[in-house]
């Protein structure tokens, strides 16, 4: 019986990968963050959200990065660790961040989660590796 060896993923596609990625990410995150900006209206909600989006969009990219560069024989393990990286960094904000920067917490949170989940939405487009 041969044992099968792991397709190794080329380091130039998965550049241009997190590039599109990027690209995409940061359309997304300015889409979500105007309709998030239409029902939280005051100054401290908008920053909330604005931070939200710059810890928000490096973190997706990360993982996005992480997944994509596995063989793909280990996609559904690295984005299940993904989703952990996600969910760790969600309770940390919601428990240290938002204090720490004195964020409304309610439209931090929901702003955060909803960046994290639009961004993963975007994820499975761009891990064809043809």
């Amino acid at each position: 019986m041969a044992s099968r060896s792991p397709v190794l993923v080329s380091h130039s596609s998965t550049i241009g990968a997190v590039l599109r990625f990027a690209a995409i990410g940061v359309v997304v995150t300015l889409v979500v963050g105007m309709l998030l900006a239409m029902a939280y209206g005051s100054a401290e909600e908008r920053r909330a959200i604005i931070v939200s989006a710059c810890i928000a969009l490096p973190l997706q990219l990360a993982t996005f990065a992480g997944v994509r560069s596995v063989p793909r024989e280990n996609v559904i393990a690295a984005w299940t660790g993904g989703t952990l990286v996600r969910f760790v960094a969600l309770v940390v904000y919601g428990f240290f961040v938002v204090k720490a920067l004195g964020l409304p917490s309610g439209a931090a949170l929901v702003s955060f989660a909803a960046f994290l989940f639009a961004l993963t939405l975007i994820e499975p487009l761009l891990l064809n590796r043809s």
